[in-house]
């Protein structure tokens, strides 16, 4: 019995090591950037004070791997630490901060204050002193999705204990602060778990900042997962079912896997028995190496073929372990059927880009929309499927919520949450229902707007373009509060992937970035230039594809751009927002903003995080912005990049709406255009 339970241990072992795919002790360079795009220009006396300073840090790290100093004077004062994870050899630790000193400055160029952690070294640098001081923001997590069968027993009785003694290990444990230990635990794993904290904290202020840590762990969502990997400036927590450290590291020797009663004392064997007991030994030994060998190579095959799979399925933006969660949302055609009376026209609220939307109840008495799609919507099985699993896991106040989804025949639905005030066209774009929407509830709506695509963006477990952001696809509450609808367009990228390429350009005129439209380039900041397009809409209450100025049409961003050059910027201010210079003065911020988001080169967009720090920091000062992409010059023939698109623009069916402007609610998305 030994013999099996050992050999159970073995294969679990191998299994998580690789079927999760983890093991990998490159961790990818995780970093923060601090303040506004630009802080400190090239060749100033910041940046030099920097360079110094990154050019020297690795041959200055000491032998318990750690490095701080301070050099310059205020507003010109760099203060940086540089540290290893306490079970790293020296060259290791000098050739990771190596790596960190050159990849900070390329992710967090020209700022003032940075972060930046690979699974082995850290690096931090910043214009304020905050060396031994506590730093536990921000906080970066990283799990295993695999729940142990007990969490709550698993985190009590198991991991509980360990952390704490881990705790005061690495507050009273000297320089390097690091402590780490093996545990058995539930489901036949072994626990390995580590903690460390910057070697500039004192005993107290190390014992704080695990204690924050230990603290958040109950309300996370990552809580009693089978590896968990939490990052703060200040310390570091970190356990996994596999040997991520060196564990001739530890400061004592680990507690055995299962504790039992010592054996009694044996006999000692008949004489001639020696030589048969070793051969048993020997034939168990072999035996048990050579299975666990054929169980590795067996696993090693699998899991290349399901990375394959998972590679194929990823890149048609579902993966392959969300089929089951998918499938456990399916509702009966039948109940959507009686729930909207058999989709009658009375129970009918609008038509979006892929069929009509209607109120349904259902039997518990719960209020839903049921979005049909049609035959001919482009919307296949597959995207239908990519909306479901997108919004069903997305939980932020700002995103509407998913309740589930019916296929049957030639039948395709989906059941959201009931929304009771429409969408934010059905009130923008009516002269009447318009002046519902006073400055503070646009405020409200830019902010949640902005909150719900920086949840998709950077805060969601993967990073999500939604590439369709537009007024008909915001939803409002019953207190006016913004909710993001429509996935079925949205494509996922893992957290280390920055932008794509398609060749099925799906969208709305007037929303869609350049680079997309023209040669299907997307990334976070084409879901940031339609950002910027919708703000200038609830501004100005009117739509970016017929603006109208006087008796002629224009273009709503070459408008806002002349006006913003000629300094007649109130010209684009919604009449009923005119009100007094407070108001006007948080709007014209509002409209720098939206043109920040709207200029034609792509790495000169802010990111959403950048855009909500903007919205909500009335103090914080705004770069120039340069020419919105769809700016004509009306002086000139010439146009820029997008004089084609422009040209299509004005000969679409768009423009014709243009003769009356209310609400939009049957406005319809493209659902494939081929650039050139």
């Amino acid at each position: 019995m030994g013999i099996l339970k050992w050999l159970i241990i073995l294969i679990f072992q191998l299994y998580y090591l690789f079927y999760l795919n983890i093991a990998d002790p490159d961790f990818t360079f995780q970093s923060e950037c601090k303040g506004n795009k630009t802080e400190f220009s090239p060749n100033s006396a910041y940046d030099t004070n920097l360079n110094t300073l990154l050019s020297s840090v690795s041959r200055n790290i000491d032998s318990d791997g750690f490095y701080n100093t301070t050099i310059g004077q205020d507003p010109d004062k760099v203060s940086l630490i540089a540290q290893c994870r306490g079970d790293v050899d020296l060259q290791t630790c000098r050739d990771c901060i190596n790596n960190a000193t050159r990849l900070i400055v390329e992710v967090c160029p020209y700022r003032k204050k940075a972060f930046g952690i690979y699974d082995r070294c850290l690096l931090r640098y910043s214009n304020e002193s905050f060396i031994g001081t506590v730093s536990t923001d921000p906080q970066q997590i990283y799990y295993v999705m695999r729940n142990f069968s007990d969490p709550n027993l698993f985190f009590n009785q198991y991991l509980t204990p360990v952390l704490e003694s881990l705790r005061s290990r690495a507050s009273m444990g000297g320089k390097r602060k690091f402590a780490a230990n093996v545990t058995g635990a539930l489901d036949f794993q072994t626990v390995y778990a580590l903690v460390q904290c910057t070697a500039d904290l004192s005993a107290q202020g190390c014992f704080e900042c695990l204690s924050t840590i230990y603290r958040s762990l109950p309300g996370c969502e990552c809580y009693a997962k089978y590896g968990n990997y939490i990052l703060m400036p200040s310390c570091i927590l970190r356990y996994e079912p596999y040997s991520f450290f060196n564990e001739s590291a530890l400061a004592e020797a680990p507690p055995p896997l299962w504790r039992s009663p010592p054996p009694a004392s044996l006999p000692p064997p008949p004489p001639g028995k020696d030589d048969k007991t070793a051969r048993t030994v020997i034939i168990i030994v072999v035996s048990t190496v050579t299975v666990a060998v054929f169980i590795v190579c067996i696993l090693v095959i699998l899991m290349k073929r399901r990375k394959r799979k998972q590679l194929v399925s990823k890149r048609e933006g579902i993966s392959v372990d969300d089929t089951s969660f998918v499938e456990s949302l399916q509702y009966d055609f039948s109940a959507v059927s009686a729930a909207t009376y058999n989709f009658s026209n009375a129970n009918k609220l609008g038509q979006g880009g892929f069929g009509p939307v209607y109120k349904g109840k259902l039997p518990n008495g719960q209020e839903v929309a049921v979005k049909r799609l049609s035959a001919d919507s482009g919307q296949d099985d597959l995207e239908l499927k990519n909306e479901v699993m997108l919004v069903a896991k997305l939980q932020h106040r700002n995103l509407v919520r998913l309740q589930g989804f019916c296929l049957d025949g030639t039948e395709r639905l989906l059941i959201y949450e009931f929304v009771p005030n429409a969408s934010l066209d059905y009130f923008l774009f009516d002269p009447v229902k318009r002046r519902q929407l006073d400055w503070e509830r646009r405020s409200k709506i830019i902010g949640g707007v902005a909150r719900g695509i920086l949840y998709l963006h950077e805060d969601s477990r993967l990073r999500i373009i939604h590439r369709d952001l537009k007024a008909s696809n915001v939803l409002l509450d019953a207190e006016m509060n913004p909710k993001i609808a429509d996935f079925g367009m949205a494509r996922l990228f893992t957290l280390d992937e920055t932008q794509g390429n398609t060749s099925r350009i799906v969208g709305t005129y007037g929303y869609m970035a350049p680079e997309y439209a023209m040669h299907g380039q997307f990334s976070v900041k084409s879901d940031v230039f339609s950002f910027g397009v919708l703000v200038l809409e609830i501004l100005s209450g009117q739509k970016n594809t017929c603006f109208r100025n006087g008796e002629s049409a224009e273009d709503l961003l070459s408008y806002a751009w002349t006006n913003w050059r000629g300094g007649t910027t109130i010209n684009l201010i919604d009449p009923i927002l005119r009100g007094s210079t407070r108001l006007v003065r948080d709007i014209m911020r509002c409209i720098h903003i939206a043109l920040l988001c709207v200029q034609e080169n792509v790495t000169d967009r802010p990111t959403m995080a950048a855009v909500v720090l903007m919205l909500s920091s009335l103090s914080l000062s705004l770069p120039v912005p340069s020419r919105p992409a769809y700016y004509m010059q009306s002086s000139s023939a010439k146009m820029p990049l997008m004089q084609e698109y422009n040209t299509r623009m004005s000969e679409s069916s768009e423009f014709a709406k243009c003769k009356s402007i209310g609400s939009s609610r049957n406005e319809a998305s493209i659902s494939e255009l081929y650039p050139r």
